[in-house]
């Protein structure tokens, strides 16, 4: 009986797997440590053979996955599945009875799958079957030696340099140079009490100070439940890596707040939507950041989900253009209004009237939700602003339909990436000229389905979980080499406590090496 492989990684004991482990599957040497990388292996299906690749485990991530793709017996890849149930997937911790951890398989019909798992409790070492018809894939079960950490286990890499490395972080995200530019400097002492007196009784905000990976909040303003998005990535990353100390000041509401034409006295705010008629520091929205954390939790959408649930192929897809949402802009209620006009070409109705008086004889009636997965079953999505920036977006480049996107001044962290005619076909703010389009892509069909195609890659390249926590930590790493004064807890700031971890505690070998030295 053949010893099953083992992996370990003593340059550091990482609690997610990372690509020295990878490699050595593949029997190569490993190089720098490097988690987000793929390692192949290969199964045979009657009449059909698959290649499995997994995507490296997020060294700072609770949510880990691989990959598999299935090719046929001449090494081509399959463009559609094999079957839901070509393989199976087992998690278990060797070392215990029983072993606390979800685990999905997503079949992304395009001949690969997504396989999954999220750690409720953190182990000494986990095992990894992978099966087709009871016998183990390729060099299956393998042997991952740990620690291996959840979600809420306190344990930060404290070398940042290394988690970034790990991270495969990009060097520079021209965004943030963008935003940055703005502010050569920035005096903590000074916005501290700058800032709450010009917007503190207006608007939303939290202040925030990351003071030796402690995060301390005071807020303004009367509405400010939506912290608790902001509270839950910032603790997230607190317990995976030492964060610099820095203070800032995060918008909670939906429009950007630095309106000022000029560049003197500008000041800094932290903002999930930017425009390009204001200076605000972008961050990831608040929709995509919940989605990465609540992932196999609380909420069902996500842009792993998304993947396994984009309808029928291209060619069986409805040729009608598809939207639904509530009136959070008058261009939504012209959208419902050229939908009745033109039903064949357009369906879009309204779910919610809150902004608008409903005018039924104008707009219709209000429709059900239905599920976003089903938005899939179209072949033109229709993306248009709410009271900002649609967050939908993230969600729609990841199916494979293709995004028709209104011309806007708002803008998430992503935008300046996506290229019109490459990653989504543009159509003017104004809707004048969206049937043109709409029939230019009836036209085009094969070049519109590349356009897909190329958006969903752009989606899959840039938009996952380690690219959401890449850019919070090299956007406050950035602004905090800004400061000029030290950051300070100030009067008036709580600490935001850790979620309790007394039900499946974890002991962190960093801390243990640290007291025995």
């Amino acid at each position: 009986m053949s010893q099953s492989p083992s992996f370990s990684n003593p340059a550091e004991a990482s609690h997610r797997v990372n690509k020295k482990m990878l490699l050595q599957l593949q029997g190569f040497p490993p190089p720098q440590l490097h988690p987000f990388s793929f390692f192949s292996f290969g199964f045979f299906l009657p009449k059909k053979s698959c290649q499995c690749s997994a995507f490296g485990c997020f060294v700072a991530y609770f949510l880990e996955q691989f990959r598999c793709g299935a090719v046929d017996t001449a090494g081509r890849r399959f463009t559609s599945s094999p079957g839901e149930n070509a393989f199976q997937v087992k998690i278990t911790a060797p070392d215990e009875q029983f072993t606390r951890v979800g685990v999905q398989v997503l079949d992304r019909k395009d001949g690969s799958f997504i396989v999954r798992y999220r750690m409720y409790a953190s182990y000494k070492n986990i095992r990894i079957e992978v099966k087709t018809k009871d016998n183990h894939v390729a060099k299956s079960p393998y042997i991952l030696k740990g620690p291996v950490y959840h979600e809420n286990c306190d344990c930060p890499q404290e070398d940042s340099k290394v988690w970034v490395e790990e991270m495969s972080c990009s060097h520079t995200i021209p965004q943030i140079q963008k935003d940055l530019a703005n502010f050569p400097t920035v005096d903590p002492d000074k916005i501290a009490k700058e800032i709450p007196e010009r917007f503190g009784q207006r608007q939303s905000l939290c202040h925030y100070t990351i003071k030796d990976n402690k995060v301390y909040i005071k807020t303004y303003g009367e509405h400010v439940g939506f912290r608790i998005f902001m509270d839950a990535i910032l603790l997230s990353l607190t317990r995976k890596v030492t964060m610099p100390d820095v203070e800032f000041f995060v918008n909670l509401g939906d429009w950007p707040l630095e309106k000022k034409k000029t560049t003197q006295n500008l000041h800094p705010i932290f903002s999930w939507c930017g425009s390009t008629e204001s200076k605000d520091i972008v961050m990831p929205t608040y929709d995509l950041t919940d989605s990465v954390l609540e992932t196999m939790g609380r909420v069902s959408l996500d842009m792993m989900s998304v993947q396994a649930n984009t309808g029928p192929p291209w060619e069986e897809k409805n040729s009608t253009a598809f939207w639904r949402g509530r009136d959070s802009r008058k261009e939504r209620l012209e959208l419902v209004k050229l939908s009745r006009r033109y039903p064949d070409i357009i369906d879009a109705a309204l779910t919610n009237f809150f902004f608008f008086k409903h005018d039924e004889r104008l707009y219709g009636p209000i429709v059900k939700h239905i599920s976003f997965f089903d938005f899939f079953k179209y072949k033109y999505q229709i993306n248009i602003d709410g009271t900002v920036a649609a967050y939908r977006l993230p969600y729609l480049l990841a199916g494979n339909s293709v995004v028709l996107k209104q011309d806007s001044i708002y803008y998430e962290h992503f935008y300046n990436e996506l290229q019109p005619w490459k990653h989504y076909i543009p159509f003017k703010s104004d809707l004048s000229d969206l049937l043109e389009k709409l029939q230019w892509a009836k036209d085009h069909d094969e070049e519109v389905k590349n356009i897909a195609e190329s958006g969903q890659e752009f989606a899959r390249n840039n938009l996952m979980g380690d690219h959401i926590f890449c850019y919070y930590f090299k956007l406050f790493q950035a602004y905090a080499n800004l400061q000029v004064s030290e950051p300070k807890i100030r009067d008036g700031m709580e600490k935001v406590q850790q979620p309790d971890d007394d039900l499946f505690p974890c002991s962190c070998h960093r801390r243990k090496a640290k007291d025995e030295l």
